[in-house]
């Protein structure tokens, strides 16, 4: 055990040796997310619904044992198996604080977070705490679990107030854990300001150093991890800290420009892609972390016959993103470790009480394309397209481009308003009704559907990252 830290542009263990951090995000865990979980809409909306559906005591009941089997010892000795040394958590406020009792704190938030930092620390594998969803969401997606569009967390100053306040407790309890290697305060913000994200920085890491001076700190660019160019000269006023990129490639999605083959001019775009994120560090000689990446998978019932060639693709993707930060000597973290079947290293059976019961619902959810990440909208096209070429006629393109852009172009903000916020909305009690009726007994075998036991492997792409380590 070493206490990690940041020295110029690596991360280094006590004796000053390089320590390169490499694995997955801990995912639809303490922070649920639709497409890794199967719910539509945001978590607050299916706890909200669940409890409104079954009674508060089985929702939280229900919810807890989803925590509990989710990730065990069987889960940290199978991730230690492949040589990775490293485990991004993210997690919700919501755990911590609630709405309407701000600012005092929940001690059952640290229930499942200190379990699974202790499963890790037991198998020797590090972890970063990753403030997945902050009061008011930090950014316009719904994985920051606000039920929105608009990121109020950078208008709404006693937001960020609460945040500070919560980063406080967390250092206070964390601040002697030697097998974490950081703190990752802010998970992909859109501050449309380009100037608040830095300011927020600054009292988050004096509140943080005040506390605790020795663990690493990740900041995540703007714009979805993706945007350092506003930051300037700020990293002088902040030791000890790395700085995080996600750096997803739509070749890796449904919708790609066009077919990935590895092609010399696609591999020069995946590596420039991820150049141009790091570049701000680089001219200043910096530590670089990558905190998400990782293409999706298709999946047999609902792509057929084609699963495997689109899969090959996904490989390939896969395997030359590898290439390139094995060359940089890259610490990162895949997007993700587990889920239902769509991107994670294991995913849940089919077999399983949780899939049987939401077979058809889920089905239905992805032909609707409620979910935002990775959506196959093909169904549902020429719905929606009516609205979006309304939009386009009526606005002047001079004013089309509302922040995010471009990671949001218009397109996509209509049909993220208008599929997968407001469909969703009328789907979240939907799933829900299916728990109705079901004794704590079904709920539990229901929630130890994500036990690692009832999970199945992703083997290529698991080989694929051994192969990289």
């Amino acid at each position: 055990m070493s206490l990690l830290k940041v020295s110029g542009t690596k991360i280094v263990n006590e004796a000053g040796e390089e320590t390169i951090l490499r694995g997955a995000g801990l995912g639809g865990w303490m922070n649920m997310e639709n497409f890794i979980s199967g719910y539509p809409g945001c978590e607050h909306q299916v706890r909200e619904a669940l409890t409104e559906a079954i009674g508060q005591d089985k929702a939280e009941f229900f919810f807890d044992k989803f925590l509990e089997y989710f990730f065990t010892d069987a889960d940290a000795k199978f991730y230690k198996s492949l040589g990775l040394n490293c485990i991004r958590i993210p997690f919700n406020y919501r755990h911590f604080e609630d709405d309407m009792n701000p600012r005092v704190l929940k001690s059952s938030g640290f229930k499942h977070l200190d379990r699974v930092i202790d499963l890790c620390a037991q198998h020797e594998i590090y972890t970063i705490l990753d403030l997945h969803a902050v009061p008011g969401g930090q950014n316009t997606d719904w994985h920051s679990d606000h039920g929105g569009h608009i990121a109020n967390f950078w208008v709404h100053k006693d937001f960020q107030d609460r945040t500070v306040w919560l980063w406080e407790e967390l250092a206070k309890h964390y601040k002697d854990n030697k097998w974490i290697a950081g703190y990752n305060p802010l998970n992909e913000p859109t501050d449309p300001y380009h100037t608040r994200v830095i300011q927020f920085y600054d009292r988050v890491y004096a509140a943080i150093r005040s506390i605790d001076p020795d663990h690493a700190i990740f900041f995540d660019g703007n714009t979805f991890a993706s945007d350092f160019s506003h930051f300037g000269e700020a990293h002088k006023n902040w030791d000890n800290t790395a700085y995080s990129i996600h750096d997803y490639s739509l070749f890796g999605f449904p919708g790609a420009p066009e077919e990935y083959t590895g092609t010399e001019t696609q591999q020069h775009r995946l590596r420039r892609s991820y150049e141009k994120k790091r570049e701000w560090m680089d001219q200043r000689g910096l530590c670089v972390w990558n905190g998400e990446w990782g293409p999706v998978y298709a999946r047999r019932q609902f792509d057929g016959d084609a699963t495997d060639q689109i899969n090959a693709i996904r490989y390939r993707v896969l395997q030359d993103q590898l290439a390139i930060y094995k060359k940089d000597s890259l610490s990162w973290s895949i997007w993700l470790y587990k889920d239902i079947g769509f991107q994670g290293m294991v995913y849940v059976s089919l077999d399983t009480p949780y899939m049987k019961l939401l077979e058809k619902f889920l089905e239905k959810k992805h032909w609707l394309a409620v979910d935002a990440w990775g959506a196959d909208d093909s169904h549902v096209k020429d719905v929606y397209e009516p609205l979006i070429q309304h939009v386009k006629k009526e606005v002047p393109e001079e004013f089309q481009k509302l922040y995010p852009y471009p990671v949001w172009r218009m397109e996509g903000r209509v049909t993220r308003l208008a599929r997968n916020i407001l469909v969703a909305e009328y789907l979240v009690k939907e799933w829900a009704a299916h728990f109705v009726g079901k004794s704590e007994k079904e709920l539990d075998e229901i929630a130890a559907s994500f036990s690692f036991e009832n999970c199945l492997k992703r083997d290529q792409l698991n080989k694929i990252l051994t192969e990289q380590i």
